[in-house]
């Protein structure tokens, strides 16, 4: 059903009580360490230290994991118990690996330096070919030089994503931090993007275009999801001096605006494309890390064709409704599901429409009790009562309902409490 009313500005975000109630959150693997997640002498427990960084799944249904240690793991008979899962190592010796993507007969993984191939030759189960895949960027040793990805668009096209330098030995000035791009057929680095802070999650839509998620921190005020697109600039401008290099697909006319009111800023730098969706600071968490598309034919819900956020801090799971207007993205965010173990790094739907959030808070804090993991989100089949969409009209918004209701009360505008708000672009954390 659909209730129409007017409204000043977009509701960013809806709780709708009892929405997290279908869905239940099943341990696979996690533990603790018996270190603080911020200590310098940080250890894992005994056993697998199942730091999610990066997930897939093979042609033969095993999920392959990769973990900041270093490794991937193949995990069998992940759908079914937990207690059965069998585990296999398939690679080692890897520079804190951010993302997995099968391609063809071979795993694609994201190290700091390089987009590596890791290819199974003599079916052992264990890999045996390391090939560099893609490279291309600055590499400068500062602990924040983090790499990301890769994951396709519709046209094929394999994207990546860099983390600005952040502490001892950055270096932004070099190469291609803080910029999105595309790995070419000769393997290398193609600019698209420019203006991100920490992109570490990256994810196609239905129609084919490529998303980013950006988190919170200098020049980025709250977690904004960017649709990538060349010669896009979005918000940081602290890598922006790889326009400068002949292979930049832009050039910014104007020095980045600061301590001005965001629409301010965006109509004062033509470059600047304002992000589809802002997660509102805290009340859709802090620092969000990855996006996985629900194309789960219904296995998950009602919610296909829409994105599932993670986020780190508060250990949840954000909802994003997004619709296409003037060649533009635009939509709303709803809460969806929290209490998860630890922060989630890595989200992925399973092939029988099951989430999987891959976790591990070392380095900073998060609302979960344990160090990191491997949970498994299921739906037990009863429909959540949610706001499944929400549009913009010319008099207001028209909201789409995932069960019927009363027709009186959800055309009374008295019936919803809304605030608007703009954010500040600044180069501090936040004002």
């Amino acid at each position: 059903m659909k209730a129409s009313f007017l409204a000043l500005t977009l509701l960013a975000s809806a709780a709708v009580a009892g929405a997290a109630e279908p869905y239940e959150i099943v341990d696979i693997l996690t533990a603790n360490s018996p270190s603080a997640s911020r200590s310098k002498e940080w250890k894992p427990s005994e056993g697998i230290p199942l730091e999610v960084s990066g997930m897939d799944w093979t042609p033969q249904g095993k999920l392959a994991v990769a973990i900041r240690k270093g490794e991937v793991w193949m995990l069998d008979g992940v759908l079914g118990a937990p207690d059965q899962v069998k585990y296999q190592l398939f690679a080692s010796g890897l520079h804190e690996p951010l993302g997995a993507l099968w391609d063809g007969d071979s795993l694609l993984v994201m190290q700091r330096t390089e987009m590596t191939r890791l290819r199974d030759t003599d079916g052992d189960g264990v890999a045996d070919e390391y090939l560099t895949a893609g490279n291309g960027w600055n590499v400068s040793g500062a602990y924040h030089g983090y790499a990301y990805g890769p994951r396709r668009d519709g046209q094929g096209n394999l994207w990546v994503s860099l983390n600005v330098d952040m502490g001892d030995h950055s270096d932004n000035k070099a190469p291609w931090r803080g910029w999105t791009g595309t790995i070419g057929y000769d393997g290398h680095f193609q600019p698209m993007c420019a203006g991100m802070r920490s992109p570490c999650g990256l994810g196609a839509n239905l129609a084919g275009d490529m998303f980013c998620v950006d988190q919170q921190g200098t020049w980025v005020p709250a977690t904004p999801i960017y649709h990538l697109r060349r010669g896009a600039f979005f918000l940081n401008p602290e890598g922006i001096a790889s326009e400068n290099l002949p292979n930049s697909p832009l050039k910014l006319s104007a020095k980045v605006p600061e301590k001005v009111p965001y629409p301010e800023a965006v109509r004062a730098l033509p470059e600047m494309r304002v992000p589809a969706v802002w997660l509102p600071y805290v009340k859709m968490g802090r620092s969000g890390t990855d996006l996985a598309v629900c194309n789960a034919g219904g296995k998950f819900g009602p919610f296909d064709g829409q994105m599932m956020v993670a986020e780190f801090t508060d250990a949840k799971v954000s909802r994003v409704f997004m619709e296409k207007v003037g060649g533009e993205y635009q939509g709303a965010a709803f809460p969806f599901l929290s209490g998860f173990a630890s922060g989630i790094v890595r989200l992925l739907f399973a092939p029988d429409g099951s989430l999987f959030a891959g976790m591990t808070s070392r380095g900073w804090s998060s609302l979960g009790t344990k160090s990191y993991g491997l949970q498994r989100v299921r739906w037990n089949g009863t429909m959540p009562f949610a706001i499944r969409e929400m549009h913009a009209v010319p008099d207001g918004f028209e909201l789409v309902f995932t069960l019927p209701v009363d027709a009186a009360t959800a055309g009374n505008p008295a019936s919803y409490s809304m605030t608007n708000s703009h954010l500040p672009l600044f180069r501090g954390v936040r004002q």
